[in-house]
């Protein structure tokens, strides 16, 4: 029986985990949350999307508040408080909304589990495939983060060379293309109520016209995956450029053992061989950032820049499609967490075989036990009679 999904929130993620999970055998949303009112105008936002083309099944609007294609039908909804959601119906919860919420409200909500597609250092666990997913447990883990799109491409890379040769210091520099928050033309300065980032200025400025400089929550995301990635450890900065998809970051990290650069591609090319979900992806051709675009794989190790100086110094580029790459991630946590539930529940049943069989051969010893003593009884009477 697949799963039942509320999506809250179709907005760039939230529609790239829509179209993606519209294929999958594990789960189905059946409801979606999301704050725009005007249904007609969801429908067309999922239908036709600039950057990743139109969907050749289409959603079109049918009777009270739902939308159906060939394949699913989803009620439409709008709250603005998921606690006025009835969630009756509903297995677990996928917050796209970028809405921080109250962690407390989110814990008492009646699901199995909430999905926080943004880092959270309230959340229960904080995951990143290839890093920490093994800590997962769903008995103890209600609030679940798929921390960010920079954290899930630039992680795994690090814990590998980490593993390896032991990072000592370091620095990134993410170029991320622009977001909806951002201004088109100049204007008054740009604030966020869903990102902890401080805002400066210059995002005032026009996003289709700048290279706009900025301080990034990345490092922070990923100390709550692994805490000694942290701040102390490694800086970092971010430029915001005017595309519409995919980004790259550039890593410069500083080793305790020495190292060059074939054995740090080799460990790259041993790593994506071994893999267990599709993180890296070695590159050797001359591509540019478009050619990255709609890829699953999130750590994106281009070789071309791969280096090595004095045996201690390495350099990255990692690229990775921070929506439509995220957003399956994202995905790829829920099959896993699907997956480790069943686990759990074949090991409950087993555990609970091994405890029946014990009860059935102990009420069958007491019952032999008895039956023999009431024999043993029987037959010490009548040898008792026989003596007198």
């Amino acid at each position: 029986m697949k799963i039942k999904v509320l999506l809250n929130g179709v907005g760039r993620i939230g529609k790239a985990i829509l179209k993606i999970m519209l294929e999958n055998k594990n789960f189905e949303i059946v409801a979606i949350n999301e704050i725009n009112p005007y249904l007609e105008n969801i429908v067309y936002s999922i239908n036709h999307d600039s950057t990743y083309g139109n969907i050749s099944n289409k959603f079109k609007v049918i009777e009270n508040n739902f939308i159906e294609n060939c394949s699913s039908k989803i009620k439409i909804l709008n709250h603005k408080n998921l606690a006025d959601i009835d969630l009756s119906n509903i297995d677990i919860i996928i917050d796209a909304s970028g809405v921080k919420e109250d962690i407390n409200l989110l814990k008492n909500l009646p699901v199995k589990a909430i999905f926080l597609t943004h880092p959270s250092s309230h959340a229960d666990i904080n995951v990143i495939l290839g890093v920490n997913e093994q800590n997962l447990d769903t008995n103890l883990h209600k609030i679940i983060s798929t921390s960010s799109c920079n954290a899930t491409a630039l992680l795994p890379a690090l814990k590998i060379i980490d593993e390896n040769y032991e990072i000592l210091c370091g620095d990134i520099v993410t170029i991320h293309p622009l977001l909806n928050h951002q201004r088109v033309l100049d204007g008054n300065f740009v604030s966020s109520q869903t990102r902890d980032v401080e805002y400066n200025f210059e995002f005032g400025r026009s996003s289709t016209q700048n290279i706009i400089p900025n301080k990034t929550t990345t490092i922070n995301a990923c100390s709550y995956v692994l805490p000694k990635i942290n701040a102390e450890l490694i800086s970092s900065s971010s430029l915001r450029v005017p595309t519409d998809t995919v980004g790259v970051i550039n890593v410069t990290l500083m080793t305790k053992k020495e190292c060059s650069k074939d054995e740090v591609i080799e460990l790259f090319e041993k790593y994506e061989k071994n893999q267990k979900f599709p993180i890296v992806l070695n590159n050797y051709e001359p591509l540019v950032s478009s050619d990255f675009k709609k890829e699953n794989k999130t750590t994106i190790i281009d070789h071309r820049y791969t280096d090595v100086k004095n045996n201690h110094m390495i350099k990255l580029l990692v690229w990775y499609d921070n929506e439509w790459g995220y957003a399956s991630k994202v995905v790829d946590i829920l099959n896993f967490y699907k997956s480790i539930e069943k686990i759990g529940y074949i090991a409950l049943f087993f555990c609970a075989l091994i405890f029946w069989i014990k009860v059935i051969n102990i009420t069958f010893f007491i019952v032999f036990m008895i039956k023999d003593a009431k024999m043993f009884k029987k037959s010490f009477s009548r040898s008792s009679f026989c003596r007198f």
